[in-house]
């Protein structure tokens, strides 16, 4: 059986693993929660990318996987190309904001992106961005959500739905006046937990797009596994570098299971 380590800065990454669960069943998880580090976004590029090859490096001495999903948009801008340079042999999966996705979904061509500071300003995000504004006829308004993923850890209903609003009335500012955005990307794994609140604020007709699941198509693609189910997996194995407590009670609620978290403590 097939052991993927799927690692984030905090808990926003289980909207990765909820799909990885759906699509790869027979597949064994386990799941770190880096939130004594968190939030990545405001970190610098160059701490970024040493946590990053500090936890991959932990990952693989206590797990030896077959492949790793990186479920955070900030260190998959920041490092995963350097940790597939390190790990040249182990497969890598990110995450990024589902931009093309997007494309082919809007009508106006007015797209809307919401992330992080350390994703909206990667060089990874600027070059994604830039390569299909030249090539389609769209253009994406992007705005740095400082707060909201701390602030959907903490379950702070107030906080989450004063931020939302905020940060979706500056995408609307940010169109032209005889177009408006028509379609959402989602571009921080936290912010699925929160989409409805989320497609409360930017209202009726406004289409919303992350990336779970292409995540768990490609994780299963690389892995050589085809579609068929042959054995289920036992359940994911959860650690965090904050309180295992809170990491226990969101994937009870988010993902419904009742399983330990342990501390992790690279």
């Amino acid at each position: 059986m097939k052991t993927v380590c799927v690692f984030d800065s905090g808990v926003g990454g289980l909207s990765v693993l909820r799909a990885l669960l759906a699509h790869l069943p027979d597949v064994r998880f386990v799941y770190l929660a880096d939130s004594g580090h968190a939030p990545y976004g405001d970190r610098s590029p160059d701490w970024v990318q040493e946590r990053a090859h500090q936890i991959t490096a932990g990952l693989c001495d206590a797990f030896r996987p077959d492949a790793v999903v990186v479920a955070c948009n900030t260190a998959t801008a920041l490092a995963i190309d350097s940790l597939r340079q390190r790990w040249p042999v182990l497969p890598f999966v990110g995450v990024e904001p589902a931009l093309k996705p997007a494309v082919a979904l809007s009508l106006s061509g007015q797209i809307g992106v919401m992330a992080t500071k350390g994703t909206v300003d990667s060089a990874r995000f600027a070059a994604l961005r830039q390569r299909l504004e030249s090539t389609h006829a769209c253009h994406f308004h992007a705005v740095a959500c400082r707060g909201l993923a701390d602030a959907i850890e903490w379950d702070d209903p107030v906080a989450i739905r004063g931020l939302v609003h905020r940060y979706v009335q500056a995408l609307r500012s940010m169109a032209p006046e005889d177009q408006s955005i028509d379609t959402l990307v989602l571009g921080c794994t936290h912010y699925p937990f929160v989409a409805d609140i989320i497609a409360e604020a930017a209202g009726p007709g406004m289409r919303l797009v992350d990336t779970g699941e292409p995540v768990a198509r490609r994780t299963r693609d690389i892995l050589g596994l085809g579609s068929a189910c042959h054995a289920r997996a036992p359940l994911p194995k959860f650690f965090s570098t904050g309180d295992p407590s809170v990491l226990e009670g969101l994937v009870a609620r988010w993902l419904g299971l009742d399983t330990a978290a342990r501390a992790w403590t690279a």
